[in-house]
């Protein structure tokens, strides 16, 4: 159960996953990119998560040589690990909602 626990520190909250997912989708995309595509963030809490990520191996950071500065992140190959695992959680989720949305109805 340590794996578990391990999984879920480094990927709890409301954000990594749609971060993961939106750059695992988009490559490599600017802050400002990464707030546009990733509805009701702001910009606090994108730049704490996006540091966890870096931190732990699953989003890296390029300063680019360009004034103003820009930034760009990119999914790590460890990230890329991550994407089997987001679509599944997505299918998974899509089935819920379509579930519960038809037991509703009746």
């Amino acid at each position: 159960m340590q794996a578990i626990n391990d999984a879920m520190s480094l990927l709890s909250g409301k954000w990594k996953f749609h971060i993961l997912g939106t750059l695992i989708e988009g490559n490599t995309l600017g802050f400002m990119d990464l707030l546009r595509e990733i509805d009701g963030i702001g910009t606090k809490m994108l730049s704490k998560e996006l540091q966890d990520l870096e931190m732990n191996n699953l989003v890296s950071r390029t300063v680019m040589n360009t004034k103003p500065i820009t930034v760009e992140y990119s999914i790590t190959e460890y990230g890329k690990t991550l994407s089997s695992l987001i679509d599944e959680l997505a299918k998974w989720g899509t089935a819920y909602r379509k579930s519960v949305y038809s037991e509703n109805k009746k």
